[in-house]
């Protein structure tokens, strides 16, 4: 069949749309990945142009159209220890900070990390295996949970299943490959449970004005996400963040991403890590 094309005013529509909604920016670069990423959705919906099928997903009653939509037009690229940078600083400086603040007040530790933008799970998953090491190195008694959020909802069900092909497993060493994972006679992996059981999956829409935490997280990874958002809405972002970040806690974001260190209200680390102070 023959491609359905894409106007000037057909992609300026769309990705004002996109921008106030979710606060991604679509720039004209990104018009070819638009056109292909939606071709099958307007043969199978029967859609003449875009500017049908747009009016199409604002008006359908369910919301389940803008979610399609949004699922078909946002990345999802990631792997396993991505940046393993963070996981060693998480691993031998963070955890370790956060167990002696615990000892120093006579408390049980209690562990809360969050992913925003978590995409099909190998992020929260390489988060809680090193979690896990760091625990059992450790002989802790800790209480510990992580929360993985997508806008995404083929992210978030991907996540859920934790079922993964061999070679998603390139970065994952081969001593952790076999404690965390249970090969599948068709030849995938799967996530075992008492790792799975430790992250709970949740749609979100980091553009929302408040997020609907009642407490705060010690840690918060947001990797490889803001490059999408230009720089009034990174801000806000990080606003938010800040508010639900415990006092002392981290903001892990991309090596390709950065914080204004005049303008932060968090303290500059090291490169990509942050903190409350």
């Amino acid at each position: 069949m023959e491609t359905v094309r894409i106007t000037e005013d057909e992609f300026l529509t769309i990705s004002k749309f996109v921008y106030d909604k979710f606060g991604i920016k679509l720039g004209e670069q990104k018009k070819t990945l638009v056109i292909e990423r939606l071709q099958k959705i307007l043969r199978t919906g029967n859609f003449q142009n875009f500017a049908q099928y747009f009016e199409y997903i604002i008006n359908e009653p369910t919301g389940e159209a803008i979610l399609t939509f949004i699922d078909r037009v946002s990345t999802h690229h990631t792997f396993f220890f991505r940046e393993i940078e963070h996981f060693d600083y998480l691993k031998n400086v963070v955890l370790p900070e956060i167990v002696e603040r615990s000892r120093a007040a006579n408390e049980k530790p209690d562990i809360r990390i969050w992913c925003a933008g978590c995409s099909s799970g190998e992020e929260p998953y390489s988060v809680a295996i090193t979690l896990s090491e760091f625990v059992e190195g450790y002989s802790l008694k800790a209480s510990v949970g992580i929360l993985a959020t997508d806008i995404s909802v083929s992210s978030i069900e991907k996540a859920s299943e934790a079922i993964y092909q061999a070679p998603q497993l390139a970065h994952v060493p081969v001593q952790l490959r076999h404690k965390y994972f249970i090969s599948a006679p068709d030849g995938n992996f799967m996530i075992k449970p008492e790792l799975k059981n430790m992250i709970l999956f949740r749609r979100l829409n980091l553009m929302r004005p408040d997020f609907p935490f009642s407490g705060k997280f010690d840690i918060i990874f947001c990797r490889n996400v803001m490059i999408y958002f230009d720089a009034p809405t990174r801000e806000e972002l990080i606003k938010k963040y800040y508010k639900y970040t415990k006092d002392k806690g981290y903001l892990f974001i991309g090596h390709s991403e950065s914080i204004s260190r005049t303008t932060s209200i968090y303290k500059y680390i090291k490169p990509a890590v942050y903190q409350k102070i």
